[in-house]
């Protein structure tokens, strides 16, 4: 079976959608799914809201937290009152602020975190953030001047994780955001810089598989391999830590909760033995004794 990778949601009002019966959304972009597929992985999105974490985690081999709104600043520290502020879901922030502390104590379970979902890991984890990039002097040039996409580069240092599943010492991802890492929590380690000195990338240092970026990798992972890998060392690492399924020996005494029905039939015993996990019954000649 396909690794089955779960990909957090905006908040039911972060973006708005034309309808004339509902008024509040669970939505993403398609470009999350759709990398993990082309990976070799099965999407399930993950809305906030319940106890969605503790819940599903069990289910899941792999997970990945996305983009979104600005984490409000009561959470590290930060200036509630800063006038470039964008629209905060307290909803969004507490569901997945448990579910990325619950996923980095499981330690196996591979973690990409993609730009809001790189900063909720740094907060999680103890660290705090820039609440608007051009506050640093050094210009806007993570997003373009209608706040939205812009293509910039980032040097990966080399000898890191990152560094290795990107298979390149310079990316150049898409950017949107405002935000950015100040202080970094003590766990995480830089693998990357914007020529701005913007942290571009963390990643875990004890963890076996947490990577964070700071840009948008689904938006150019169709044409460009080297943000595709980074989905699919995902799903490759969600594959070889999966729990394999146990098969009980051909031919053999199955280890099951009720006996074998016995039937004697002349020279022969027949043993009738339910199929572990497939409609129907084994019928297991045995010579009698």
């Amino acid at each position: 079976m396909k690794p089955v990778i779960g990909i957090t949601t905006y908040g039911r009002h972060e973006q708005s959608m034309k309808s004339t019966h509902y008024d509040s959304f669970y939505v993403l972009p398609v470009d999350y799914a759709e990398a993990v597929r082309r990976a070799g992985g099965i999407a399930i999105y993950l809305p906030p809201g319940e106890d969605v974490f503790p819940a599903v985690l069990g289910r899941l081999d792999g997970i990945i937290f996305t983009g979104g709104t600005d984490i409000d600043p009561a959470r590290y520290g930060g200036n509630t009152a800063h006038p470039e502020l964008g629209d905060i879901d307290p909803e969004r922030d507490e569901a997945e602020l448990i579910g990325i502390k619950a996923v980095v104590e499981r330690r196996n379970m591979p973690i990409l975190c993609i730009c809001r979902g790189m900063q909720l890991l740094n907060v999680a984890l103890g660290g705090s953030l820039v609440e608007h990039v051009p506050d640093l002097g050094k210009g806007d040039n993570h997003r373009d001047g209608a706040g939205l996409w812009a293509v910039h580069s980032a040097e990966v240092i080399a000898g890191t994780k990152t560094a290795a599943v990107l298979g390149t010492s310079i990316s150049n991802g898409t950017s949107g955001h405002h935000q950015a890492l100040k202080i970094v929590a003590p766990s995480l380690a830089v693998t990357a810089r914007a020529p701005d000195g913007v942290i571009e990338a963390v990643e875990h240092a004890e963890h076996h598989w947490c990577l964070a970026v700071q840009w948008h990798p689904e938006i150019t992972a169709d044409v460009d391999p080297t943000q595709q890998n980074l989905f699919d060392a995902l799903v490759r690492e969600a594959q070889s830590v999966r729990p394999r399924p146990v098969i009980p020996p051909r031919g053999g005494e199955c280890d099951m909760a009720r006996s074998p029905t016995r039937r004697k039939t002349g020279p022969l015993t027949m043993r009738i033995v339910p199929l572990a996990g497939k409609l129907g019954f084994q019928l297991v000649a045995l010579l009698s004794q």
